[in-house]
């Protein structure tokens, strides 16, 4: 018996353990509630991310898939449209800062205690309060107008406020406290069972739930690691794991593959400004390679991105062009069809990078066309990824040195060096977030300082309108507009990688639904759909 093998049997046992240790807690309260669920009605999913610090939306809990326990002002269908779910309307007056919205009048938390404007009022000074992940700067107040109707005033115009009444679940007045992230009361198809931390999760349907009844009366989510999650598919103790790619390749008897597309995106962000600054910490800015526009765009035409897919995704993605491919708000004009090595080394020469001293590396004005590109250590893709760009790039005479960090290492660098780093979001705020100039040095967003007027006043218009549909058309032209913008055709102050697909082992017989193009993957994107799942047999 080989190393490995054991090692998987043992993981194996392991997983089998807590499984049925949960599913044996959860069939004895359910037997005290004289509420037996069927075999056929229950669910066991290995998903790697705990929410560590539980179940809030006040504090971030739900951005990245269903909220389960909560609802939502407002919701995205499968094609990503907004529609309503605890609102039946909302309308945004003519200067865009006061959005009233009008809610259902039959909405009641598990406890069964009434959902009201009092509820979402609080939730969203709350939120505000918090100073979390939850972006809720531009909000001046929030007012109950009656039962049924909620005001919110904003400090200026901002057509993108719809996705925080999307994302943010609503919470009960009457039943928040300090330990309510870990015992949370809402309004969503699922009520919490059991947190056994560090293992596992286990909910039950909410009888109180006022929209479409989930399939599934009770699902346990067990939180497992990559090689554990695969080695409870293949015991068949799980009916649905998270797996990473290199799995992909591998079948278990009675799962199958399912390749779902995202725009979990991995791209280099480039110092654009050239050094000489200094935050106001005193950490460098700038870098003389990375601010030339030549190398930038070299990067970005050579770079093979189906090759990287082919060889660290094992097929799975796609290329990445912006950090919004796909999406409503996407440009396509972004798309670099092929890459194109002899275009990169034509465009370098014609900008003045030859290699004087045949050393392999491209100088001008006595710089060398080298620069450190950093990754998180604990990231295998993201390392695959720095070293196979640091090799694509070699024959040109760029010189990319690749070195490895913790977040709070690149924090002292990524305002000077090349940092690879991974977005995605269903928020087209994110993309003002990571090019708009006012961003330039604020926390992880704009660390090249980039700066493009142009793309500047395209947000504010964006940021502006009356509508989503309205404000695409700005976003789109910030990517492109046929003369500049902050894709890889324009200014190229990043050069986007790859798209990874999430991919999921479920059994043969398991039906996710229509998935919509998942975010990136901090925490269970593919639930948000979780109503609409069931057996097909």
């Amino acid at each position: 018996m080989t190393k490995k093998i054991f090692r998987l049997i043992v993981i194996a046992v392991f997983t089998c353990s807590i499984i049925l240790a949960g599913c044996s807690t959860s069939k004895s309260s359910q037997n005290n509630d004289n509420n037996e669920v069927s075999p056929k009605d229950e669910l066991v999913l290995a998903f790697g991310s705990e929410p560590e610090t539980g179940f809030d939306p006040a504090t971030g809990w739900g951005r990245y898939g269903s909220p389960l326990f909560q609802s939502t002002l407002l919701k995205r269908d499968d094609k990503l449209n907004i529609v309503n779910d605890l609102a039946t309307s909302y309308e945004v007056n003519d200067d865009g800062k006061v959005w009233t919205v009008k809610l259902r009048d039959d909405v009641k938390f598990s406890d069964a205690e009434p959902l009201t404007a009092e509820d979402v009022k609080f939730t969203f000074d709350t939120a505000a309060n918090n100073g979390s992940i939850v972006d809720l700067n531009g909000l001046e107040k929030v007012e109950a107008v009656d039962s049924t109707t909620v005001k919110f005033t904003l400090k200026e115009a901002r057509s993108t406020f719809v996705n925080n009444l999307v994302a943010t679940g609503i919470v009960p007045k009457h039943a928040y406290g300090e330990n309510y992230a870990e015992n949370p009361v809402g309004s969503g198809p699922f009520q919490l069972v059991q947190w056994d931390k560090g293992q596992q999760i286990i909910v039950k349907e909410n009888p109180e739930y006022y929209g479409k009844k989930p399939y599934f009366k009770k699902v346990t989510f067990v939180f497992l690691n990559e090689d554990s999650a695969f080695a409870a598919a293949q015991a068949g103790t799980v009916d649905l794991a998270y797996i990473p790619a290199a799995f992909s390749k591998q079948n278990v008897t009675g799962m199958k593959l399912e390749a779902v597309k995202t725009v979990d995106n991995r791209g280099i962000v480039f110092p654009y400004v050239k050094s000489g600054n200094f935050t106001e910490d005193g950490l460098p800015i700038g870098n003389d390679v990375t601010a030339d526009s030549a190398i930038r765009h070299a990067i970005n035409i050579a770079m093979d991105r189906k090759a990287l897919i082919e060889g660290i995704l094992e097929g799975y993605g796609s290329p990445a062009y912006t950090s919004v491919d796909g999406l409503p708000w996407w440009n396509p004009d972004t798309v670099i069809e092929d890459a194109d090595a002899d275009g990169a080394r034509k465009l370098l020469e014609e900008a003045g990078w030859k290699d004087t001293d045949g050393d392999g590396i491209l100088e001008k004005d006595n710089i060398k066309a080298e620069f450190t590109l950093y990754y998180v250590a604990d990231d295998a893709i993201r390392q695959s990824l720095a070293i196979s760009v640091a090799d694509m790039m070699k024959p040109l005479g760029i010189h990319i040195k690749v070195e490895s960090g913790s977040w709070d290492i690149i924090g002292q660098k990524m305002y000077s060096e090349a940092v690879l780093m991974g977005w995605g979001s269903h928020d087209p705020h994110e993309m003002y977030n990571i090019y708009g100039g006012a961003n330039a040095g604020v926390d992880y967003y704009n660390t090249g300082f980039y700066k493009n007027d142009t793309v500047d006043g395209y947000f504010k218009q964006a940021l502006q309108a009356k509508s989503e549909a309205e404000a695409n058309e700005f976003w789109q032209k910030a990517q492109w507009d046929g003369t500049t913008g902050l894709s890889a055709k324009g200014d190229a102050p990043w050069a986007w990688l790859v798209n990874i697909d999430h991919l999921y082992l479920m059994k043969e017989d398991l039906d996710i639904g229509e998935q919509r193009i998942h975010v990136h993957g901090h925490g269970w994107p593919a639930t948000d759909n979780i109503v609409d799942w069931k057996w097909s047999k």
